[in-house]
């Protein structure tokens, strides 16, 4: 996937479990992960993700008590959610089985224009074991 036309076609939504004990797990899934080609730290990348999920288009929260930044995030105009992770000098998007391919093009229009950068998109799927 290039900078110029990523397509965020979404090759394996997770599959959601709720085990015995409680909670919520996922298995298997997709992870783009896009990289800024400035170098930007963490904290700068940490901003330039709250400054597009302030807008009116999303609900987020980051609730966790994590060495990242980890925001559940809600696309109003798709009605869909996905996680993003903010570490290691990339933004990741986290897909959960109902995140729309529409919410993730979305979301990475919006940080092209909040951050002056080119970005590099990379796509991770894995399975369940």
């Amino acid at each position: 996937m290039t900078d110029d036309a990523p397509r965020f076609d979404i090759p394996r939504h997770p599959e959601r479990t709720y085990p015995r004990g409680g909670g919520v797990e996922y298995e298997g899934g997709t992870v783009f992960r896009l990289s800024p080609d400035d170098g930007a730290t963490e904290a700068e990348l940490a901003g330039v993700v709250e400054r597009v999920l302030a807008g009116d288009r999303y609900t987020y929260g980051d609730w966790f008590e994590l060495p990242a930044p980890v925001y559940l995030v809600h696309d109003r105009r798709h009605a869909t959610a996905l996680r993003v992770v903010v570490r290691d000098g990339t933004v990741e998007f986290h897909v959960l089985p109902d995140t729309a391919q529409a919410a993730l093009r979305g979301l990475y229009a919006g940080l092209r224009e909040a951050a002056d950068c080119s970005w590099r998109v990379e796509c991770e799927t894995s399975g369940p074991d």
